[in-house]
């Protein structure tokens, strides 16, 4: 049976290591990438073979910082990726691109190759910010990235943000947001800064002055409130998009979809199993897989579904399980709307904005004992 599946490939390089950033990456120099851009190739070959049988929707390339490569491996990495695998013709194949990288980057080339999604690590706009995250990128250096990328013919462009910066206030926020829509992007993804104990951040914890709870909690409800005034409408927690434009590699997983990851780090989700690589250049080489057990049951669908804005379809969960939502399951939701944390009707189950704020807890309990 022909499935439709995401395909990830990480790349593990960094021109330098951001201080809160917790993803497998280092430094590397061209004969790395290389190096790197070879075992990829060979491991990409030992995957075809087992996904043969799978139509591949979309290309994820990630990082790190995949745009150090350069445009030449990137592309070498896609067509090898095209001749080895059964990519659908209009397949979404993303790049992330590091403003850094972006100002020299042949995006040219990346079009001509098939990349036509193109993901930028903004972060802020706003220098003080930038430098508090140890970024090497100003908000010039994103907007020229962006203009690049559009004259090249890549039009589905989408920018990071973060929420509670050190030092960050609404009107900062609102600065980025609006430099966002200057560029004329159709994707925003704002995420709120988390602390990782493996970091710099996290290392100098007691330093940092953070916004407390409700402060956060404060800058996320204006971020959705206005993005919302600017068209980009919210459809995950951490997401939003002009009307067409929402991200279908990440909605795949959302969804519960199966996928492969190639790199370091990765993950798969794939013939029902659950498995990824080591954080580990050498282990990878060597094609190591850790097994994580079996994926998508239906907790795992019902938490995953209400990340979405679109929330728990129950016409979904009833056609894929053959069985209705859990009774015991609708009165745990009602309650929680009884709160103001989700709307529920006939059709469906939703988080609201103060709901997404405290999704893990809410999710956690709606789950339990399912």
């Amino acid at each position: 049976m022909n499935q439709s599946i995401g395909l990830y490939i990480h790349i593990p390089f960094c021109k330098s290591k951001c201080p809160y950033c917790d993803f497998f990456s280092k430094r590397g120099n061209a004969e790395e990438y290389k190096k790197y851009a070879r075992q990829l190739t060979s491991i990409i070959d030992l995957w075809s073979n087992k996904a043969k049988a799978s139509t591949i929707s979309s290309v994820y390339f990630g990082g790190g910082t995949p745009s150090v490569l350069g445009a030449g491996l990137l592309c070498d990495l896609l067509y090898k990726i095209k001749q080895c695998f059964n990519v659908k013709p209009n397949a979404e194949i993303t790049v992330e691109v590091n403003p850094d990288t972006g100002k020299s980057l042949d995006f040219e080339q990346l079009s001509q190759a098939g990349f036509n999604r193109i993901s930028i690590g903004l972060q802020s706009a706003v220098k003080s910010e930038l430098k508090t995250l140890g970024r090497l990128h100003s908000s010039a250096d994103a907007e020229a990235t962006v203009q690049r990328a559009k004259n090249s013919g890549i039009s589905n462009i989408s920018l990071d943000l973060m929420m509670g910066i050190p030092g960050q206030t609404q009107d900062s926020l609102k600065e980025s947001i609006d430099f966002c829509a200057y560029c004329g992007v159709e994707h925003i993804s704002s995420y709120i800064l988390k602390i990782e104990d493996n970091t710099y951040f996290g290392k100098y914890r007691e330093k940092l002055v953070l916004p407390c709870d409700d402060e956060t909690a404060q800058l996320y409800l204006f971020a959705v409130d206005h993005m919302s005034k600017l068209r980009y409408e919210q459809y995950e927690i951490s997401n939003f998009a002009k009307n067409g434009f929402e991200g279908r590699h990440n909605m795949n997983y959302w969804k519960c979809g199966e996928y492969i990851g190639i790199g370091p780090s990765a993950h798969s989700f794939f013939n029902g199993k659950r498995f990824y690589f080591d954080r580990s250049l050498e282990s990878f080489a060597e094609n190591k897989i850790i097994p994580d057990g079996s994926g998508g049951d239906k907790t795992e669908f019902i938490m995953l579904a209400l990340r979405l804005s679109d929330g728990l379809i129950f016409e979904e969960f009833e056609k894929r399980f053959s069985e209705k939502v859990p009774e015991r399951l609708i009165k745990k939701l009602n309650l929680f709307a009884g709160s103001g944390y989700i709307l529920i009707d006939k059709e469906h189950a939703r988080l609201t904005p103060r709901g997404f704020l405290v999704s893990n807890s809410i999710i956690s309990e709606l789950i339990y004992g399912l």
